[in-house]
């Protein structure tokens, strides 16, 4: 056993070594990433967040009330409550605040979902967590008469990590144990009886549906600073969680057996690592509904840019996943003037050609 254990020790630290010299094994190990590397990936994540502070202007400023950036400076540093436009700009807040924190918890959960399953698809909507969540809110208000958006935040944490433990259950049956394929599978077959279940309670409660129906397709729009601040912890404590894994899921990367060598308890990472998604996820899809694609399509364009090191997948995720919400958000207010369009349907509007683009170059880089 010490013997075999040894070898494969060797034969990943030989596949480490070797991996950029050929496309496919830097795309699907983590390799220590130079000084030139790393200056460049920094460069990255610093323009990455000029990005989204460009994007959390532009969500205060754009909207059935157009403001330029010059009033909402000045709403932000000298703010007058006698001025409307100064008024509007602190309405704003609260929905850009939020667009930040759900679309950072998407992000963080998506990549770190997709090195636990280690599988390019995984993501909260594909692998049955989202459905949890909204199957759990959608009980909440049919039996226990939930009303407002901060009392979902418990049901949703319940279904999300029910789901979650139900999806890993069904996957580890048989003799393979828990493959990602089986963990995809799982996945999509739980949502879809998930969501099949969710449709005979709400056909059946005209009530339910019309207080489940705005909630339903995801969106930022409406909030306040009362649905915001009862996440703030859960979010909190799961991003933290997250951002310290980045190690863990690059050993897990090499496989089960190398992770166990290299000195991982992969039960018990892989429990903790569960744990965080849970909390961003089930935090998230409490405060702005099951908005989908996020978790998906960001890390994929995060690869692209800083390789297979979840070391900065995970930051860069967190950066990145909050500027695609706000700008779908964004466009989302104005392309149907003076209606709009809720953010959940205009993150796949966006987010899938981008995807499908990524797929097509050969940049969705695998695991």
């Amino acid at each position: 056993m010490a013997e075999s254990t040894t070898t494969a020790l060797a034969g990943a630290r030989e596949l480490a070594d070797n991996a950029p010299k050929t496309a496919k094994t830097r795309h699907y190990l983590p390799v220590r990433a130079g000084g030139k590397a790393t200056t460049r990936q920094a460069a990255w994540l610093l323009a990455a967040v000029v990005v989204l502070s460009l994007l959390a202007a532009a969500s205060l400023a754009i909207g059935a009330r157009g403001l330029s950036l010059a009033t909402v400076w000045q709403a932000l540093t000298l703010f007058d409550p006698a001025n409307g436009d100064h008024a509007v700009v602190h309405a704003r807040i609260p929905r850009t605040v939020l667009g930040i924190l759900v679309g950072g918890a998407l992000g963080l959960a998506g990549a770190a979902m997709q090195g636990v399953a280690r599988n390019p698809l995984a993501d909260p909507g594909i692998m049955g967590v989202n459905a949890g969540a909204a199957l759990a809110v959608v009980t909440g208000i049919y039996v226990f008469g939930v009303t407002s958006l901060g009392g979902y935040i418990w049901f949703a944490f319940i279904g999300a990590g029910a789901a979650a433990v139900v999806v890993y259950l069904i996957a580890s049956m048989g003799r393979d144990g828990a493959t990602p394929v089986k963990l995809a599978l799982s996945g999509a077959a739980l949502s879809a009886g998930l969501y099949s279940l969710m449709s005979v309670i709400l056909v059946s409660s005209q009530d339910t549906l019309d207080r489940f129906r705005f909630w339903q397709v995801g969106g930022i729009a409406g909030r306040d600073w009362a649905v915001v601040l009862p996440g703030l912890p859960f979010l909190a404590v799961g991003a933290l969680i997250i951002l310290g894994t980045g190690r863990i899921l690059n050993s897990l990367a090499l496989g089960d057996d190398i992770a166990r060598g290299l000195g991982q308890r992969v039960g018990l990472t892989r429990g903790v690592t569960a744990l965080g998604i849970v909390l961003l996820c089930g935090s998230a899809t409490a405060l702005a509904g099951p908005i989908g694609f996020v978790g998906l399509v960001i890390p994929h364009v995060v690869r692209s840019l800083t390789g297979p090191d979840y070391r900065w997948i995970l930051p860069f995720s967190l950066v990145l996943a909050p500027a695609l919400l706000l700008g779908a958000d964004i466009i989302g207010r104005v392309v149907l003037l003076p209606g709009e369009v809720p953010a959940g349907i205009m993150t796949a509007l966006v987010g899938a050609p981008v995807f499908v683009w990524l797929i097509r170059r050969g940049k969705g880089a695998g695991l």
